[in-house]
């Protein structure tokens, strides 16, 4: 399993019922009526966007639906000061955090959400004295699952994305121990190891000569796709990989550990881990009655929503930050852009409250 993806539940997990571990909410309020900005996702980039909205002294909620992508890892890695943390133990910290400067987190599923108009001036219900000033702007209600709404002035959403694994029997119960795809991840765990790589995709090629670099055994399974040729044959042959034509069928197991793949002529390979491309797609079904849906990356890997740079995306009011945009981000980028796209939501909401602050003044005179 990739560490330091964002908060989603993966295919598997919503075919089996799975329904995550130790990452849900430590306290469950109910949310107040609106807010001025609402964030959907609690991973890393939906509670760094909060932090900054909270410290800016915004009325914030986090809606997390409570299952990480990244929950099944031991750890997170290549995250500065919190090499190793426990996924649950990281997102337990930062909902500790945005909650200690008044932001809310709840447990909850959003279903829905769709504009609404502008009405004058709202009592957020989150802190003595604060107003949601939504008179003349961007106003969106968010329905819950079991019937609850949320207003908000503006929309963070850092949902993250779905991982769709082939068809290829064994796979997906291994997903997360030894079946991964991100070296940088996973890829110290099992150095030294025999690592097979399953070609999926466009980045099959690569994720061999990233893995090859932590092991001297890899071998490279071309499945259904065509073996490589040219100078990627070349690439393979000259690092010492080798490649495997003929479909893979499965997975041989023993012990609870994974022990080979297995072709369809029966011919079984040992492999100790399985380094595995997915294909990625946004988890941003919810923004669909915004007219604003899921594209193809330029990469191949997969859809996403596009954005800026600074998450702003084409409908107006509306932010992405982590692997909804950005499908290959780990946790340190995916929290930085959550921070980024906090931080403009500020500022947007602070330049439309001057607007309506002179505007006002102007009425009064």
């Amino acid at each position: 399993m990739v560490v330091g993806m964002e908060v989603v539940d993966m295919t598997e997990r919503a075919e089996t019922g799975w329904t995550g571990t130790g990452a849900e909410p430590a306290e469950s309020h109910e949310p107040a009526e609106s807010y001025e900005v609402a964030v959907v996702g609690g991973g890393a980039a939906g509670l760094s966007g909060a932090l900054m909205l909270a410290r800016s002294r915004r009325s914030v909620v986090v809606i997390d639906a409570g299952a990480p992508r990244n929950a099944p890892a031991d750890g997170v890695h290549g995250l500065l000061g919190r090499e190793g943390m426990p996924p649950g133990e990281l997102l337990a910290r930062g909902r500790a955090e945005v909650r200690g400067y008044g932001g809310h987190v709840v447990t909850g599923e959003v279903t829905g959400v769709s504009r609404e108009p502008a009405d004058g001036h709202r009592d957020t219900g989150d802190r003595d004295g604060a107003e949601d000033r939504d008179g003349g702007g961007t106003g969106f209600v968010l329905t819950l699952a079991g019937g609850r709404s949320v207003r908000a002035r503006r929309l963070l959403v850092t949902t993250g994305l779905v991982d769709e694994l082939p068809d290829v029997v064994g796979l997906r119960e291994r997903w997360g121990r030894d079946v991964l795809h991100c070296p940088y991840c996973h890829g110290w765990e099992v150095r030294d190891q025999a690592i097979g790589v399953l070609a999926t995709g466009p980045m099959a090629l690569h994720q061999a000569l990233l893995f090859r670099q932590l092991s001297a055994d890899v071998t490279y399974f071309a499945h259904t796709a065509e073996p490589p040729a040219g100078d990627a044959a070349e690439q393979l042959d000259a690092l010492g990989v080798r490649v495997v034509t003929g479909e893979v069928a499965g997975l041989e197991v023993a012990g609870d550990r994974l022990a080979g793949v297995r072709l369809a002529d029966g011919t079984v390979v040992p492999r100790q881990a399985l380094a595995v491309a997915t294909r990625m797609v946004a988890r941003a079904g919810l923004l669909a009655d915004l007219g604003l849906r899921a594209v193809a990356h330029p990469s191949g890997m997969g859809e996403h929503i596009p954005a800026d740079a600074t998450g702003r995306t084409d409908v107006p009011g509306v932010w992405v930050a982590g692997n909804v945009t950005d499908m290959t981000a780990q946790v340190h980028a995916a929290s930085s852009a959550g921070a980024m796209a906090g931080a403009q939501i500020n500022a947007d909401l602070a330049a439309e409250d001057a607007r309506r602050a002179v505007a006002a003044r102007r009425v009064g005179v």
